[in-house]
């Protein structure tokens, strides 16, 4: 105290001042100084005075400290001292154990003030910009009291959170601290910020959460850590549990993979410490989390697929059978393998072959079996080996298959304990908890399996020594039937009523089982007897699933035995029980108060012994017979027979309404087929179309290459070598063209008369359904409407019809005009034939021609030659003149004449030439003889 009489200014003289005006002095030192070591002092003192007097400084000074944190930013000894005075404000002293009356005021106390420093959401803000600082009393402080303000108002305090920019990376920064006390704290901060919160876990793990946690266990040293990887597993928990997203994350990022060296336990499990044992139990929560029944069928899946994949599952199977593990790590390891392979057929099989460590070796399903129906262990492990085993039955037919195979005469083996005999054992032992257990574990093996049903009817079973067998389906009512036994063993009800879900499992949809029970003659008046008795409060549950198994006699009776028909059974009941009454049992099931437990969850999950009543699987059946067998007891016979005519007419309106559908399904397929042929044609009949087209305009180009070179041959008056090649590629080309018009035309009158067909093939089909829907009409439905739907598909198919037709006149007529055009082509192939062949004639005369006087120039030239003549351009020029008198008397072309013409001048002017030349000369040596 003289230190904070130092700190006031004055000195304790005579009578000291109260703790409120201390506090009042150092808040105002706080608001007034202007020096750092002034407000730093008083800070201190304050927080000294916090836990004394928690009211007073919560109530003065909290303005203050938060102004501090905004002002006195640069000195973290200062902000260190004001976040631990907001702790003691709002945090009650947990080192001390305070009365309850005293600890509810500290509870009362901190909550005010919480929400006093909530009220304003910057003072959350300003904490997680506090815990960027780097500086561990500020930094680990500022985790502390956000913390302890999480625990006192968490909803408010996430909500702020999750809106502050960078807020939940902010706090995601903490796993990272290479000091281990501020990572520790920050765990615990992540823990209370994730609770009930999805959008917050969501944040935390795609900020990398998962990474993270699972190298702090690892590092931490997994199952074998401290507190610390406890804390991680409860981080983890809280991000998975009911969250379908982060989930899918976890499994997506192959995490489940990195979990299996969790649950390397090692071969020497003789030292299990307190902490190994939490961590593992948490452990296993985890992978149950991952494929929980609660989850969507698709994501565990997955996630069991994933660890059997990876080898997870065998790992449990590994602690599973290991010796020395606790007892309720070995429970919780059961209850977790049981969910890993529910509904997984892969995961089934395998732990189907999974055998225990003994000599010789054994299935672990029967050494789990062992454990079930031994009373002397523990209940919740009884418990849990019963939920496993209706794990490895649900929807797996070939388990089930295989546990009846074991009771069956065939397939009994004396030397070895298989899981049939077990169950047998169990369910007619002295143990009333075995007689359930094992009742509803055969229940399960017959579970929506109608071919176990029959087969389980073979089972013979052994009573004493020279009595005949009795089959287990008689020995169960037999059972049932012996009350005097059931009363000393100390638990009759609960003996009961699993032999009754068993019945009621067994018989229900297998009319030959109902047959089977009904063929005794005292099961009946037994279950009448049971109804209509006034019997207390517990034997209420009997009396309603004696009901229910009467019911279920009714219900799937198929009227093969004479004295215990559906109508014979129902005057039974209303002359013995009462219509009302046996309703009114019948509805007493559902309203138990252990039904609606049961019904919540398939795990068994029981407090005691002596409220184990209800399976899971066998409310559903409740649920699903219980409205039925109202129905069908409160029917009169005449409305029953009405409803078995009209059932009847239905099966046959339902019949000839199948054959209508398949008929209509292959018809539609038939017409799908036609579609896409029809389709497959016209595309065809395009492309030919197109390539008609195309020759076509080949064909013009041809006549008009050929008259152009017509032309040619009109104006040179000569044909050479290349033009009569051109002539004969034309030649080929229109034969080649020709050929093509041809086939053309065949595929085209092909795919005519297959459209016509396939049309026909149409009609004809949408008649004859027309026919058989009319005639099923006129003969089986007297006078009940058809549905609407029928007559809009006729006229479907109807219309589809009518487009067809359609689309075969339009090809008929692109056909036509394909026709047309062909004609036409072939006409103007002809002219060009025909031109051809006078152009080929003309060219040959021509040609002739020439000949005939290149020849008879070569013979004149030889004539004046052998006359000792010296042929001279005159001697050519005159051969040239009688030439172009013989073209003139011919009566050529005029073009040829000019052609000639021009050939005369030519040589009349080199003449000249020539002699003016030779006069030349001849003057020239004249000049030089003078």
């Amino acid at each position: 105290m003289n230190y904070i009489w130092e700190v006031v200014g004055r000195q304790p003289t005579g009578q000291q001042p109260s703790g409120a005006e201390t506090i009042q002095k150092l808040c105002d030192r706080m608001a007034s100084s202007t020096l750092l070591e002034d407000r730093r002092d008083a800070v201190r003192a304050i927080k000294s005075l916090s836990k004394k007097y928690r009211v007073e400084v919560g109530t003065m000074a909290m303005d203050h400290l938060l102004r501090i944190l905004q002002s006195d930013r640069t000195d973290t000894e200062i902000l260190g001292y004001a976040l631990d005075t907001l702790y003691n404000i709002v945090c009650s002293d947990e080192e001390e154990e305070p009365e309850e009356n005293q600890q509810k005021q500290e509870d009362d106390l901190g909550a005010r003030f919480t929400e006093e420093f909530i009220g304003e959401p910057d003072n959350i803000t300003l904490l997680l910009t506090l815990l960027e600082e780097f500086d561990f009393h500020v930094r680990w402080r500022g985790v502390k009291l956000l913390t302890v303000l999480l625990k006192s108002q968490c909803a408010p305090v996430q909500s702020i959170v999750l809106v502050s920019p960078m807020g939940v990376s902010r706090l995601m920064d903490l796993l990272a601290d290479s000091r281990e006390v501020i990572r520790n704290d920050g765990l615990l901060l992540l823990q209370q910020l994730t609770k009930g919160n999805t959008a917050i876990q969501k944040i935390v793990a795609f900020e990398n959460a998962f990474e993270r946690l699972l190298e702090i266990i690892t590092e931490e040293g997994s199952s074998d850590g401290g507190i610390v990887v406890e804390d991680c597993l409860l981080l983890l928990l809280n991000l998975l549990k009911n969250n379908s997203s982060n989930q899918n994350f976890l499994k997506e990022g192959s995490y489940i993979q990195k979990m299996k060296p969790w649950f390397e336990v090692g071969d020497d499990n003789s030292g299990w410490s307190a902490q190994k044992v939490t961590n593992l139990h948490l452990m296993l929560q985890l992978v149950r989390v991952m494929v929980s029944p609660v989850n969507s069928p698709g994501a565990t899946a997955s996630c069991q697929k994933a660890m059997f994949q990876c080898g997870l599952l065998q790992q449990l199977c590994t602690i599973l059978m290991a010796t020395g593990v606790p007892a309720d790590i070995l429970t919780e390891t059961i209850n977790t393998v049981s969910e890993v392979i529910r509904g997984s057929e892969v995961n089934q099989d395998y732990f189907a072959s999974v055998n225990a460590p003994s000599n010789p070796p054994r299935p672990a399903i029967v050494v789990l079996l062992m454990s079930m129906v031994n009373e002397r262990q523990p209940f919740v492990l009884r418990c849990a080996v019963l939920y496993c085993f209706q794990c490895f039955l649900y929807k797996n037919h070939k388990g089930q298959g295989e546990i009846v195979a074991t009771l069956l005469p065939s397939t009994i083996d004396a030397s070895s304990i298989s899981a049939g005999q077990l169950l047998c054992g169990g369910l007619f032992s002295a143990d009333s908890l075995s007689n359930w257990c094992a009742a509803v574990a055969l229940a399960h093996a017959l579970q929506d399996n109608l071919t176990q049903k029959e087969q389980l009817l073979r089972v013979q079973l052994a009573t004493s020594l020279g009595k005949p067998p009795v089959s287990l389906l008689q020995q169960c009512t037999n059972s049932l039937s012996q009350g005097d036994k059931l009363e000393r063993r100390g638990s009759r009800v609960q003996t009961k009523v699993g032999l009754l879900m068993l019945l009621c499992t067994w018989i229900s949809n297998c009319p030959i089982a109902v047959m089977h029970f009904l063929h005794n003659q005292d099961n009946v008046p037994f279950l009448t007897g049971q109804i209509s008795e006034n019997l207390g409060e517990d034997e209420r549950l009997v009396q309603g699933l004696c009901a229910l198994l009467l019911g279920i006699c009714i219900y799937y009776n198929d009227n093969s035995l004479e004295n215990y028909t559906k109508e014979k059974l129902k005057q039974l009941i209303e002359k013995r029980i009462g219509k009302e009454n046996f309703v009114e049992k019948l509805g007493f099931i559902s309203k138990h108060e252990l039904y609606s437990r049961a019904a919540q969850k398939p795990q068994p999950a029981f407090s005691a012994p002596e409220h184990m009543l209800f399976d899971h699987e066998f409310t559903k059946l409740i649920k699903e017979l219980e409205g039925m067998i109202t129905k069908a007891v409160l029917k009169s016979s005449e409305e029953e027979k009405k409803e078995e005519e009209v059932k009847k007419t239905l099966e046959q309106h339902d019949s000839i309404v199948t054959q209508y559908k398949e008929l209509i399904r292959e018809q539609d397929c038939q017409i799908n087929e036609l579609k896409e042929q029809v389709a497959s044609l016209t595309s065809q009949s395009e492309t030919l179309q197109s390539t008609v087209t195309q020759q076509f305009s080949q064909m013009q180009q041809h006549k008009d290459q050929y008259n152009i070179l017509k032309l040619k041959l009109g104006k040179d008056g000569h044909v050479n070598s290349l033009q009569t090649e051109e002539q004969s590629r034309l030649r080929k080309k229109l034969e080649e063209l020709q050929r093509q018009n041809q086939l053309l035309q065949t595929q085209l009158t092909e795919r005519d008369s297959l459209m016509t067909s396939l049309v026909c093939v149409c009609v004809i089909s949408y008649r004859i359904v027309i026919a058989v829907y009319a005639n099923a009409s006129k003969c089986h439905f007297r006078g009940i409407c058809a549905k609407p739907g029928d007559e809009s598909v006729l006229k479907c198919y109807e219309e589809q019809v009518q487009a067809l037709l359609e689309s075969k006149e339009l090809m008929e007529k692109e056909l036509s005009s394909a026709t047309s055009s062909a004609a036409v082509m072939q006409t103007e192939k002809s002219k060009l034939q025909q031109e051809l062949q006078e152009s080929k004639k003309e060219q040959d005369d021509l040609l002739m021609l020439l000949a005939d006087q290149d020849q008879k120039i070569l013979s004149l030239k030889h004539r004046l030659q052998d006359l000792g003549e010296t042929v001279r351009s005159s001697g050519f020029l005159w051969c040239v003149s009688k030439l172009l008198r013989l073209i003139l008397a011919l009566d050529l072309t005029f073009s040829l004449r000019l052609k000639m013409r021009m050939i005369w001048m030519q040589g009349t002017s080199l003449t000249t030439m020539m002699m003016m030349k030779r006069k030349k000369s001849v003057m020239n040596k004249k000049e030089l003889t003078s």
